[in-house]
Formats: structure tokens, C-alpha cells, sequence
């Protein structure tokens, strides 16, 4: 029987799913994988079922010839603290678990909209101090969400989950940005710049996938181009957005505020983000719900077999 790793506890579901095909070791740690660990992962075990922050680099790579390993199943659809290249140039495939996260993301995307424009992290904390006084016409005005522009940068999956949950839902306009043209089923407005996206919406929503090419794309003229009464909200991955920029656009006033479920270097969070009253934060939350992460996890091990069993993959990226 083949031998495969969990690298992280997983839904006693997703587990017993892997014993039905694999003799399993499943690690207690909830933190990432260090180097040494991983470089021992591909050569005592068959398959990898890694996750965010397991950062198989390419200085893992670098000694492994021919390793034991012959797949990590990623668990998450994003995959850039894995290189893709390095694996590949040493036998290892590398799958993802998209499709599964969609709909939970956007959740997440539509959470942090409404909470970031409306005030309600603030607001929850002022009740939460015993210092309200009450309502009065005049307390804590937010942004009205319906009706308003949403621009989304990224229009893939997530993209386009967000953009029918802002159409359907709050009658918002949709405006996008994205590197591949893409036929929609609704009607949004393409722009061809990222700047030009700024100052045309209201919100900003950041789906695009993390890795070399996507790190740090948003930046200092992105926010400058925004609007003053503006909300950022990313749920992509935290190096696409230059934190220190977003920081210094809050401090000036350049956007009204941000809601963020990812950070540049997760899970430490900028302390001049965390006494910010206008930022919502949440602890990676996207995914966070039982049966998507039971999902993912399926779909992870069903990667595993597959390719395994000598077959390839359903979801392979490289």
C-alpha cells in the first residue's frame, strides 16, 4: 500500500477517505512544514498532501533526484508556496483543489464588503467596550452598498462569484480587470487598466491568483487612483497587494478603508493595521466552513489515488 503525509490535521472524514486507499501519517502541527521536514517528506513518503505555507521552494528541490515523492495534492486551489517548475524537474506532480473553495470564498469577499463599508468590526467593538450610547441619525455612517460599483480584479472562479453575488444581490454595477479576456454570462464592464478600475468603483475586490507574476500588483498607485469614500477588500493572497503601501493609503485618507482574510506575511499581521478602526481582519477565514473544507480535502485525495494509481490527476497544475 502506498504511504502518504498529511502535513496538517484534516477533517476526520478526509482522513478516513485517504486510509480507504493509502497507509497514512497525519502530522499533529498545525504550523508549517520547515525545510528539513519537507526534504525528508519526499523521500519517505509516496504522496504529499501539503497546504498553505508548506513552502516546497525550489532549494527543497534542489537534491532531490528521483525522489520517492511523486505527487503533492495541494490542499487549496492556490499553490504559489510551491514551485511548480522545481517539482516538476524532479519527477513531482502538482494538483490543486479548484472548484471546491468558490462559492466559500465569495462568502468570505461579500462578508468583508458589507462589514468594511457598513462599519461593523467597529461597531461590534464599541458594544462590546460598554461605551454606547445609544443610537443617534449621526452614528457611524457608513457606505451604502446597493447600487454602488464594484470593480473586480481577477474574474475567474471567485471573480465571477462575487461579481452575480454583487448583481443579484444588492443590484451593484460590475466593472473588472483581468490579463485573460473572458466570456461572461452577466453583464460587467471590462477596463483596461487597473488605475482606470480604481477610480471608476466604489469597492475593489482582489481574485486573482497569488505567485511571481501577481506579487505585489497592487501598490502605491493603485490606491493613490482610488476613491477618498473607497473600501479594498482581498481575499486572493496576501503578497499581491504591497501592505506597506496599503497602510500608508489608509494613514493619508486615500481610501475610506480595507477588509482584508490575507496577509503579506500570514499570519504575522501589521501592528498599524490592527489599531486601524477602519480595517476588518480576519484570520484566513476563506475556506473555513466544514463541508467545503471536507470538499477540498476530497478532492486532494482523489488527486493522491489517481496519480498513485498511475493515472494523471484531475487536477494537475504543472
Amino acid at each position: 500500500m502506498k504511504r502518504v503525509y498529511l502535513t496538517r490535521p484534516l477533517p476526520d472524514a478526509v482522513v478516513a477517505r485517504a486510509r480507504e486507499f493509502f497507509e497514512v501519517e497525519m502530522r499533529d502541527e498545525t504550523v508549517p512544514l520547515k525545510i528539513g521536514q519537507m526534504r525528508a517528506a519526499l523521500t519517505l513518503f509516496d504522496g504529499v498532501l501539503p497546504t498553505l505555507g508548506d513552502g516546497f521552494s525550489a532549494e527543497v528541490f534542489r537534491d532531490a533526484e528521483s525522489p520517492r515523492c511523486k505527487i503533492l495534492a495541494n490542499f487549496g486551489v492556490g499553490y504559489n508556496h510551491i514551485d511548480a517548475v522545481a517539482a516538476r524537474s524532479a519527477g513531482v506532480m502538482v494538483t490543486n483543489t479548484p472548484g471546491a473553495v468558490t462559492d466559500a470564498t465569495a462568502d468570505i469577499a461579500m462578508t468583508l464588503i458589507l462589514m468594511s463599508a457598513r462599519r461593523a468590526g467597529e461597531g461590534e467593538r464599541l458594544v462590546r467596550s460598554g461605551n454606547w450610547q445609544g443610537w443617534n441619525p449621526t452614528q457611524m455612517l457608513g457606505l451604502h452598498v446597493s447600487g454602488k460599483t464594484v470593480g473586480i480584479i481577477g474574474m475567474g472562479r471567485i471573480g465571477q462569484a462575487v461579481a452575480r453575488r454583487c448583481l443579484n444581490g444588492f443590484g451593484m454595477k460590475v466593472a473588472y480587470y483581468t490579463r485573460t479576456p473572458k466570456e461572461l454570462e452577466f453583464v460587467a464592464t471590462p477596463i483596461r487598466s487597473l488605475e482606470e478600475l480604481a477610480q471608476r468603483s466604489d469597492i475593489i475586490v482582489l481574485a486573482v491568483p497569488g505567485g511571481p507574476e501577481t506579487r505585489h500588483l497592487i501598490k502605491a498607485p493603485f490606491f493613490a487612483a482610488m476613491q477618498s469614500h473607497a473600501h479594498f477588500i482581498n481575499v486572493s493572497r496576501g503578497d499581491v497587494v504591497a501592505e506597506r503601501d496599503l497602510v500608508s493609503a489608509l494613514k493619508r485618507g486615500e481610501i475610506a478603508g480595507a477588509g482584508l482574510d490575507v496577509y503579506e506575511h500570514e499570519p504575522k499581521v501589521p501592528d498599524a493595521l490592527k489599531v486601524m478602526e477602519n480595517v476588518t481582519l480576519l484570520p484566513h477565514l476563506g475556506t473555513a466552513a466544514l463541508e467545503v473544507r471536507e470538499a477540498m480535502g476530497f478532492m486532494a485525495v482523489e488527486n493522491l489515488r489517481a496519480a498513485l494509481a498511475g493515472e494523471e490527476p484531475p487536477n494537475l497544475v504543472n
